[in-house]
C-alpha cells in the first residue's frame, strides 16, 4: 500500500478533522499539557506501545526490496535525454507568447577549463637505491591486494541505505519515539494509523530544532510564569523572539496576545507555554485561510508547480525531493529543466531526477529559451498521463523586469498549452539566511506571484522562529519544511508539528 504524504493528516483520521475545525475557530485556549497527570502519561505510554506494535506487523508481511533492479531501472529510463527543440516547437512559443518581451540577457559562463593530467613515466635506472627498492617492494604489495581483493558495488549499497532510512524501525521505545507518538496522538490520530516514516521525519524535524528550542523554552518558562508580563519581562521575550529569527512583527503579535491573557489570569509556566503554543499554531495557519486549506496534487488531472527562489535557497534540491516524495505518494511526475541560464542548473536537476526515479525533459544546448522548455515538458507530461510536472524556473534578482517578463511567458505557454491544469508557483526560501534572506524573498514574490513556500536547510545551523516572520510578513502559507540534505528530508508542513518541536522541551 503506498503510504500518501501529502493527504496523510486528512484521511488517515477523518473522524479527527471536524473537531480540529472547531477548535481552529475558537478563540486560543491554553491547553493542558500531556504529562501534567499520571494517567495521561500512562495513555501516551500506551499509545506508543500500540503504534509500535502495528508497525512492527506492518513491516513483518513484506518481503526484503531489492533496490539493485530499480535503480538500474531509473538509470535507464532517466539516460535517454529528449529530442532538441526543434524549429516548429520554437514557431509555436513565439506565435503564444504574442506579447512583446523584455530580451533577458544570459548570464555570462566563463568556458570550461580543461584539465589535463599529464602521465610521468619514471624509467627505473639499472642500480636502484634503497628507497626506490622499498617504495617498488610496497607498489608491488599494492598491486598484490587489488588482484585478491573482493569488489563491493558502492552505488548499491548507497541505494539500500536511501531506501530503507525511512522505514527503519527503532530497536526500542527510545524518548524520539515516544516523543514523535505523542504529537501524533494530539492530532486525534489512531496507533494503528502511525507510520514509521512519520516517526523517523518527526525525530528529524525535532532534532532541527533543537538548538532553537533549548535557548527559548526554560527562559520563555521562567518568564511567562511570574504573572503579567512588566516590562523587564517584555523586553527579554522581545531579545529572545527576535534572537530566533522571528521578526518584528511576528515578535509584537506575540507579545501583544500574550499579554492581553496574563492580565485576565496568572497562568502556570506549562499553561503559559501551552497558550503561547495556540498562538504560534494560529499564527501559522492564518494564510492558509485567504489560499485553500489543502496543498495536494489532483489525481488523474495535471498539476503544474512552478519552483521559483534565489539561487543558492536549495532550488533544485527541492524539485529532487519534491519529485521523490511524489513518486512515494503515487504520483506519476516529470520534471522541467526551465533554469537554462544558470550554468550547470540542467545537469543538477538530471542528477535528481535520476536519484528519484523521475524523468527530467530538458534541453541540450546552451541558454535556450526556458519557455520552450515549458513547451516541451507539457506535451511530455500530457501524452505520458503524468499528474505532476516541477518546472525549474531561474533564480536572478539582478533584473526585476526580465524575471517576471520570463515568468509571464511561461504562465502563457502553460495557460495556452494546458487550461485545464492546476497551477502553483512555490518560492524556496533558505531558513539559514534569516532576515536577510526574508528580504530577498520579498522582491522575488511580488514578481513570481507566489502560492507557497518551501522552508529549507531548517537544521541545526538556522533558527525556527525565520517561519513565523515568512507567514507574518511575506502573508504566504508554508507548504514544504525541510530539515536535513537527505532524499527523505522533506515533508508537507504542519503547523502543529513544528510548534511542538520548536516548544517541547
Amino acid at each position: 500500500m503506498v503510504f500518501n504524504w501529502f493527504r496523510r493528516q486528512y484521511n488517515d483520521s477523518p473522524s479527527s478533522q471536524p473537531e480540529q475545525e472547531d477548535k481552529s475557530a475558537q478563540p486560543p485556549q491554553p491547553e493542558t499539557t500531556q504529562t501534567s497527570t499520571p494517567d495521561a502519561t500512562a495513555d501516551l505510554l500506551a499509545f506508543a506501545k500500540a503504534a509500535y506494535k502495528n508497525i512492527q506487523e506492518k513491516q513483518q508481511p513484506q518481503p526484503t526490496e531489492t533496490p539493485t533492479n530499480d535503480a538500474v531501472e531509473v538509470v535507464e529510463a532517466t539516460a535517454d535525454e529528449p529530442d532538441p527543440i526543434d524549429e516548429d516547437t520554437q514557431t509555436a512559443v513565439a506565435a503564444i507568447a504574442d506579447e512583446p518581451d523584455a530580451e533577458i540577457e544570459p548570464e555570462q559562463v566563463p568556458e570550461s577549463t580543461e584539465v589535463s593530467v599529464i602521465e610521468e613515466t619514471v624509467t627505473a635506472p639499472t642500480t636502484l637505491s634503497f628507497l626506490e627498492r622499498a617504495a617498488a617492494a610496497r607498489q608491488a604489495k599494492q598491486e598484490r591486494l587489488n588482484q585478491n581483493a573482493i569488489e563491493v558495488s558502492e552505488p548499491e549499497v548507497a541505494q539500500l541505505v536511501t531506501s530503507t532510512e525511512s522505514t527503519r524501525i527503532p530497536e526500542a521505545l527510545d524518548e524520539g519515539f515516544l516523543w514523535s507518538t505523542s504529537v501524533i496522538a494530539g492530532q486525534g490520530r489512531r496507533p494503528e494509523d502511525v507510520s514509521i516514516e512519520e516517526i523517523n521525519w518527526l525525530k528529524k524535524l525535532r532534532k532541527g530544532l533543537d538548538k532553537t528550542r533549548r535557548n527559548i523554552v526554560n527562559q520563555l518558562k521562567a518568564i511567562v510564569g511570574q504573572g503579567p508580563l512588566n516590562a523587564d519581562a517584555v523586553s527579554e521575550i522581545e531579545s529572545l523572539l527576535l534572537q530566533a529569527d522571528v521578526g518584528v512583527e511576528a515578535t509584537d503579535y506575540i507579545i501583544t496576545t500574550l499579554q492581553n491573557k496574563l492580565r485576565q489570569e496568572t497562568l502556570p509556566p506549562e499553561e503559559a507555554i501551552a497558550y503561547l503554543k495556540q498562538i504560534l499554531r494560529d499564527m501559522l495557519d492564518e494564510p492558509v485561510t485567504r489560499y485553500k486549506g489543502t496543498f495536494v496534487p489532483e489525481k488523474e488531472n495535471l498539476n503544474i508547480w512552478l519552483i521559483t527562489g534565489v539561487n543558492g535557497a536549495g532550488k533544485t534540491t527541492t524539485i529532487g525531493k519534491i519529485a521523490h516524495l511524489a513518486q512515494k505518494s503515487g504520483y506519476k511526475c516529470l520534471i522541467g529543466a526551465a533554469d537554462t541560464f544558470r550554468a550547470a542548473a540542467v545537469e543538477q536537476v538530471k542528477i535528481w531526477g535520476a536519484r528519484s526515479g523521475v524523468e527530467v525533459v530538458a534541453n541540450p544546448g546552451k541558454n535556450t529559451d526556458p519557455a520552450a522548455v515549458v513547451f516541451d515538458a507539457i506535451a511530455a507530461a500530457t501524452s505520458r498521463s503524468t499528474e505532476l510536472l516541477l518546472v525549474d524556473t531561474a533564480g536572478r534578482l539582478q533584473n526585476k523586469k526580465n524575471l517576471m517578463d520570463e515568468l509571464s511567458k511561461i504562465r502563457r505557454i502553460i495557460n495556452k498549452k494546458a487550461p485545464d491544469a492546476k497551477v502553483e508557483s512555490l518560492l524556496v526560501l533558505d531558513a539559514t539566511l534569516g532576515q536577510n534572506g526574508l528580504r530577498q524573498a520579498e522582491v522575488f514574490s511580488e514578481a513570481a506571484q507566489v502560492s507557497g513556500v518551501v522552508l529549507t536547510k531548517l537544521d541545526s545551523t538556522a533558527k525556527g522562529g525565520i517561519a513565523l516572520a515568512v507567514v507574518r510578513q511575506l502573508g504566504l502559507p508554508i507548504r514544504f519544511i525541510g530539515a536535513g540534505e537527505g532524499m527523505e528530508d522533506l515533508r508537507p508542513f504542519s503547523s502543529y508539528e513544528f510548534v511542538e518541536a520548536l516548544l517541547s522541551g
